[in-house]
């Protein structure tokens, strides 16, 4: 089974290194790594250059934002299985990979996801939540949940259905196209307890409180775009549960 990992960056060159390696670092055997660049200033095509041989597809050029990188990502990849590992990002183990293509290989999901260590920019030793995917139910989208999409694995059959990435939201499309794909077209999922990526906090939706604020606007509309109502106690919940995760590590 081939599985295509995409990592979107611009201006990562002091990150980019490590999140190649790690997915160089996998034992599975047929991994395509496609790598688009928003046409970055700091070195980083350069040090992209140094790992050609392992990489299947490198673009770089200015782009929309990181939904319209990752869509390119998308229309590029020819794996049955896509996942995203973004700059900076790294596979947490060297078998993560092949214990995701045997979990797949169990048939039945289209959608199978982990857990995520959230580390500090800084120091990726520094655990400071830990994101535990936990069981799945469609119904805990009613409740502010979501799968890590970080440590999520998703059949690429799935992006050719249901679409890709809506690039009209700048900072929620991740919550929509899981919203969209698993509460709205009921994709059958499954979790697996494994840590299966370490995240370097930092992100678009966590950089201040207007782009929090904003996320969540996003989160709320996401619903709307799918013909759904949300809760108004929805984004209380989710925050609450990322309060939780942070104070007891993820655990709860």
């Amino acid at each position: 089974m081939k599985v295509s990992v995409i990592t979107v960056c611009y201006n990562a060159a002091y990150e980019i290194d490590e999140t190649i390696r790690s997915v160089i670092a996998q034992d599975h055997a047929d991994v395509e790594h496609i790598v688009i660049d928003g046409g970055s200033t700091d070195g980083t095509q350069e040090r992209v250059r140094r790992y050609e041989e392992c990489i299947a597809h490198f673009v770089s050029e200015r782009d929309e934002g990181v939904y319209d990188a990752m869509n390119k990502g998308l229309r590029l990849a020819t794996g049955e299985v896509v996942a995203f590992v973004n700059a900076g990002d790294m596979i947490a183990t060297r078998n993560t990979i092949s214990y995701m293509v045997r979990a797949f290989r169990q048939g039945g999901h289209d959608v199978i996801y982990g857990d995520v260590l959230m580390v500090d920019p800084k120091d990726i030793t520094r655990v400071k939540r830990y994101w535990k995917g936990g069981e799945y139910d469609r119904a805990n989208f009613r409740k502010g949940w979501m799968p890590p999409h970080p440590g999520t694995y998703i059949r690429r059959q799935a992006y050719e259905r249901y679409g890709l990435f809506n690039t009209d939201l700048r900072i929620g499309a991740d919550y929509e196209l899981m919203f969209r794909f698993l509460y709205k077209h009921r994709l059958p999922a499954k979790y697996v307890p494994k840590v299966l990526v370490r995240f370097r906090l930092g992100g678009m939706s966590n950089r201040s409180l207007a782009h929090i604020m904003q996320a969540n606007r996003e989160v709320y509309r996401a619903w709307g775009l799918n013909g759904e109502q949300a809760s108004p106690l929805m984004v209380p919940m989710k925050l609450l549960r990322k309060v939780v995760q942070t104070l007891k590590g993820g655990r709860a």
